[in-house]
């Protein structure tokens, strides 16, 4: 999975579209010193969600923004 784009949006939000998931824009909102999956705008053109598939995008964006480490040490 790769991200394609992103952008900031208000208060704190990002929205983030993702290679596998091209039709439903995901809503991330920041935590202490992370992003974290707030919401997905998920349409049946593209195949359902699974946990894998969000930690993956956690990940992945948190690393383009540069909190990898802070995500991947939080306190689960």
């Amino acid at each position: 999975m790769q991200l394609v784009k992103w952008a900031y949006m208000r208060r704190y939000n990002i929205k983030a579209i993702f290679d596998q998931f091209p039709n439903s824009p995901v809503i991330f909102r920041k935590i202490k010193d992370y992003y974290f999956i707030y919401t997905i705008q998920w349409t049946a053109a593209d195949a359902p969600v699974g946990t894998k598939e969000l930690e993956e995008m956690e990940q992945l964006l948190n690393r383009e923004l540069g909190t990898e480490l802070q995500y991947l040490y939080r306190r689960k």
